[in-house]
């Protein structure tokens, strides 16, 4: 992914992740210093496991705080807007109905908080990207291993 690539959030998202960064520089931070501690409590560090699982928590951790604030540093804060939307977009709810009448709630966030099992999908996604700038009434065809499935848009809501 580029370093330099804007990443798009709705304030809930970008709140979920500075919340996971904090998280990780203070308290999982003291719980691997905690680790170390005890294993070197136990003296010979060149075949302590305990040390060694600490080394791989703290690297993890390292990891997955500079990629938190990568993401942070080019996040772009999605706005709802207020009233209803006239256009697929990001932070706008999707309700969508199969020819046969069945339904489904989809809302178009980043790529970082997608999330399919509770209905958030990515923009970049491909049904994401055949839903972007669709309107109410118009239909949408998404392959899928059943074969091509139409959905008619509904209705658009802000998230």
């Amino acid at each position: 992914m580029s370093q330099n690539k804007p990443v798009y959030l709705t304030a809930e998202g970008l709140k979920r992740l500075q919340d996971e960064l904090t998280t990780l520089k203070t308290v999982k931070r003291q719980e691997i210093a905690a680790a170390f501690e005890q294993a070197i409590e136990e003296g010979d560090l060149r075949e302590n496991a305990g040390y060694d699982e600490a080394r791989r928590a703290q690297w993890d951790n390292d990891r997955r705080i500079s990629e938190l604030e990568s993401i942070l540093a080019r996040a772009v804060v999605v706005e709802a807007g207020n009233g209803t939307p006239s256009v697929v977009g990001l932070g706008v709810s999707v309700e969508l109905e199969t020819d046969s009448g069945a339904r489904m709630s989809l809302t178009i966030v980043g790529s970082h908080e997608a999330d399919v099992f509770n209905g958030k999908i990515s923009n970049e996604s491909p049904m994401g990207q055949r839903l972007m700038g669709k309107r109410v009434g118009d239909r949408v065809e998404y392959p899928s291993p059943k074969g091509v499935q139409s959905y008619t848009i509904v209705e658009l809501t802000y998230k």
